[in-house]
């Protein structure tokens, strides 16, 4: 993401975190990019924010410990995956200031993020609000979409996602009882591909390793979305079910599944797409 600000935005663009060589790394290809010492500072030196961190108490002190540097000039924008009701008490706590928070989640995954073709989903104040802040976004994504008020942004996120790992699970179990029926994984892949069974997680990050070179399964389920994420993403979405009076049947079955891997030092930082190889010892525990 902020290799694709740094190619398109004509201004300065200052990026901070925890993990410096990252820092180094992406500084070094991208000189535009200019290394802050804290997030303070990335206050102080830009108008436009945007976040990315992996828990809410995460994202509420990023704001807390930038709250007296920023004004009504700032656009701050979250793409976390939180949940929903802290993205709106954090909106009402930001303006108090004046300034403008939006709940900006993506989807896309990191082939997304690399390519700009993401889906930002997005929480605004207001429809025009909104217009103030989609060309920035633009630039990183595909698919800008005004979801509502404040927090909608995270709902649509959380369903999406909640979503998504039940058709991993599926995409799974298919290619397992294929192939252990005598199919090749390519040509299975490519019949479902072609039929109902057609999702993101059959065509684009296939969980079989080596059916598409480019997914996670096929690099040793390495550099993806992983579990431990996708677990958080499950509790917010559980939560989320709980709070208004709804029981997803299956998608509690596949919150238990990954719980049960996120809590795995195996499979804990592993692509979520490493369901395929879960023991069968998990399913029959948790399903």
């Amino acid at each position: 993401m902020a290799k694709n600000l740094a190619m398109k935005s004509t201004k300065p663009v200052y990026i901070y975190d925890i993990n410096q060589k990252a820092i180094e790394r992406l500084t070094s290809e991208f000189p535009q990019l200019k290394p802050a010492k804290n997030p303070q500072e990335i206050a102080r030196q830009a108008s436009t924010i945007i976040t990315m961190l992996p828990e809410t108490s995460h994202v509420e002190k990023v704001y807390t410990d930038i709250l007296n540097d920023v004004d009504t000039s700032h656009l701050l924008v979250d793409s976390s995956t939180i949940d929903a009701q802290a993205a709106r008490e954090l909106a009402k706590k930001i303006a108090t200031k004046g300034t403008l928070f939006f709940d900006a989640p993506v989807s896309g995954g990191v082939g997304g993020a690399q390519a700009g073709t993401l889906t930002f989903m997005v929480g605004s104040p207001s429809i025009e609000a909104f217009e103030k802040i989609k060309p920035v976004l633009s630039w990183m994504g595909k698919n800008v979409t005004y979801c509502g008020a404040s927090g909608a942004g995270q709902i649509a996120k959380v369903c999406n996602n909640m979503l998504l790992s039940i058709h991993m699970i599926g995409v799974s179990e298919a290619l397992l009882l294929g192939t252990k029926l005598g199919m090749d994984p390519k040509l299975l892949t490519s019949i479902l591909n072609t039929s109902t069974g057609k999702c993101w997680s059959s065509e684009v990050s296939n969980p079989y390793p080596g059916v598409i070179p480019t997914a996670p399964a096929s690099r040793g389920y390495q550099d993806g979305f992983s579990n431990k994420l996708m677990a958080k993403d499950l509790r917010l979405a559980m939560k989320a079910a709980s709070d208004c009076g709804v029981t997803p049947e299956l998608g509690t079955m596949s919150s238990k599944v990954f719980q049960t891997l996120a809590s795995d030092k195996e499979y804990d930082s592993l692509d979520f797409s490493s369901v395929f190889k879960v023991p069968k010892k998990y399913h029959c525990n948790t399903i």
